[in-house]
């Protein structure tokens, strides 16, 4: 019969057990504004426009980076999708857009279909959290490619805004309050980092538990990076946010100065901040200078709204009825 596809190594019938595996769980992300089901060439989508005068879409796409190195070692694939979702939803959602639809791509070296439904189970989670649909994705098998076990994941979100309410930035001002809306541990930043220094330098293991955390070390660092939209959204519907700032790497420092008018600069507040024991860990595993730290991981800081002080109370009071964990990081400035 000569040399077939799969004697080169990719199985066609895998890839199409895997879809027949993940096809209820994707449509159960589907809304009204879905118009086409799994299997086509594209995915359809009818936005609702009721209220919006000039209609915007946003995009942003993302990885999960080596936190995936984790999930091969521990074979444990039902959360770095939630993250995957969660890296892209959180960006769009800083200018103030509904995310509408999300899109994923994942290669393999070898497609394992029920390995696949894992890691779709979190992506279809992620996107129920952001109240998106998972619209359509892409599963490559590519033999020889990757080390046995391993694989890649990116996604890709789109999201609506009314023009006259997307999020610039430019309304910030000198007096305004930072707010920080709080992370879930490191998210999917610093990775690289944070392996050498816990695994490499100070010789921890994944199943090793530690004094101030709730979980072995591995399940610690594989929590899923919080999801904010319906939070955020929510604030946006009584609210008049100035800016928003999702802190992924580069810290706090680096992810404001994005969103900020030139004139101003930011004033963190003298008041320890809240960081949790995860990075505390990491910190001395690592000899890591205090600086470096803030400078590559989020230090329990996931999202930071930019309010005005006469709306501080009534908004800190809304996070309260939502049980949303905040804290008050600082200021903005006059300077540079």
């Amino acid at each position: 019969m000569g040399l077939s596809y799969n004697d080169s190594g990719v199985d066609i019938e895998a890839g199409e057990r895997a879809v027949e595996l993940i096809k209820k769980q994707v449509e159960s992300t589907f809304s009204s504004e879905v118009l086409s089901g799994i299997g086509g060439f594209g995915g359809l989508f009818q936005p609702d426009l009721s209220g919006c005068r000039e209609p915007v879409l946003v995009s942003g796409t993302d990885g999960v980076g080596t936190k995936l190195k984790l999930a091969f070692q521990l074979d444990k694939h039902d959360t770095v999708g939630i993250d995957l979702v969660a890296m892209s939803v959180n960006d769009i959602l800083t200018q103030g857009a509904r995310p509408l639809f999300f899109l994923d791509y994942l290669a393999a070296g070898k497609i394992e279909p029920e390995k696949v439904r894992e890691i779709v189970e979190g992506i279809v989670t992620g996107c129920q959290r952001a109240g998106a649909a998972l619209l359509g994705g892409e599963t490559a098998e590519m033999t020889d490619f990757y080390r046995p076990g391993e694989y890649e994941l990116a996604g890709f979100a789109v999201g609506l805004v009314d023009r006259e309410k997307i999020i610039t930035g430019e309304k910030i001002a000198a007096g305004d309050l930072l707010l920080g809306l709080k992370s879930n541990g490191l998210h999917s930043n610093g990775f690289t980092l944070a392996r050498a220094a816990l695994f490499q330098q100070a010789g921890y293991r994944y199943d090793q538990k530690l004094s101030g955390l709730d979980k072995n070390l591995g399940l610690e660092l594989l929590r899923p990076t919080r999801i904010y939209v319906k939070t955020v959204l929510s604030l946006l519907e009584k609210f008049a946010i100035k800016g928003i700032a999702h802190v992924t790497g580069g810290g706090l420092k680096a992810n404001l100065s994005r969103i900020l008018p030139e004139g101003l600069k930011i004033s963190l507040s003298e008041k320890e901040r809240e960081i949790p024991e995860i990075f505390k860990i990491i910190q001395e595993a690592g000899d890591i200078s205090g600086r470096e730290m803030h400078r590559v991981f989020n230090m329990g800081t996931g999202m930071v709204l930019v309010i005005s002080p006469e709306e501080r109370a009534e908004i800190l009071s809304e996070l309260e009825k939502m049980q949303e964990g905040f804290q008050l990081l600082g200021c903005i400035a006059a300077g540079e």
